[in-house]
């Protein structure tokens, strides 16, 4: 959910003094009270989201690019991510570059890619939390989407902030939304969580600092259910897919191999 930069000599500087700065102001009272309140309400929705025992839902992706010619490249995708708690897990996403989707069911992970026909499948255990954990940290493997869906998102998110505020309110596809902003010292992120009782994230933005041109990762949850089908997190192979082991599968990132720096990542 955090990405680390690499951040020139002069950047590295402003990022100290900018550091040092919100350090100075976290200590005005008005400060305080803009970071408890935003703290407040992603810790609700934490809650939240914590709660629900199945979630089914829909999302648009956008990760920026900066080229060696310092132009910004945008890619987009779609997919969806399924999840039944604790231990069954399904995300899809289909972009003009790679067709992908993680399933796990309890027993095992499936990382299927739709476009070679290619899918590996390895024997896993525990939750579907610890599986997006190990999949990002050991495999590579990102299940899009699903880390704001984890029990301990609000732990996870907060942990290196050193600013924070309630910016004030946002229409996310014609509903209010509060719109919550955080600093640490490589990223800036914006978080927009419907308002009322269902304070569910709608939008989440990560700026990458360190990155020249400071691109950015988009997520914006469209479709947000509690209801999933039987066979959610069933994986039928095609007739003609063939079993590799996970490391022969290749690259499935949604940024082309080669193209650029991403900066910041989900």
């Amino acid at each position: 959910m955090r990405q680390a930069s690499i951040c020139k000599a002069g950047a590295l500087s402003l990022g100290a003094a900018g550091l040092a700065l919100a350090l100075v102001v976290s200590s005005i009272p008005h400060a305080h009270a803009q970071e408890d309140g935003a703290s407040k309400i992603l810790k609700a929705m934490s809650d939240y989201v914590a709660s629900q025992k199945t979630i089914s839902v829909t999302y648009d992706s956008d990760i920026e690019v900066v080229t060696s010619t310092l132009q910004k490249i945008q890619f987009t995708s779609s997919g969806q991510v399924q999840l039944s708690r604790p231990d069954k897990l399904r995300a899809t996403r289909t972009g003009g570059y790679r067709d992908v989707e993680v399933v796990f069911d309890g027993k095992l992970v499936t990382v299927n890619d739709k476009d070679t026909k290619n899918y590996a499948q390895i024997d896993a255990g525990g939750t579907a939390d610890q599986l997006i954990d190990v999949l990002r940290e050991k495999n590579g493997v990102v299940a899009p989407g699903a880390d704001l869906l984890l029990p301990n998102v609000f732990d996870v998110m907060m942990a290196d902030v050193v600013e924070g505020a309630v910016i004030g309110k946002g229409v996310i596809d014609g509903v209010e939304c509060d719109h919550l902003a955080f600093r640490n010292v490589e990223t800036d992120w914006q978080i927009w969580i419907e308002s009322g009782a269902r304070p569910i994230p709608r939008k989440y933005v990560i700026t990458s600092k360190g990155v020249g041109e400071a691109p950015q990762y988009t997520l914006r949850i469209k479709e947000w259910k509690t209801d999933l089908p039987a066979d959610a997190f069933a994986f039928r192979p095609e007739q003609s897919a063939k079993k590799l082991a996970l490391g022969e599968l290749g690259d499935i990132d949604e940024v082309p191999y080669g193209v650029a720096n991403t900066g910041a990542k989900k």
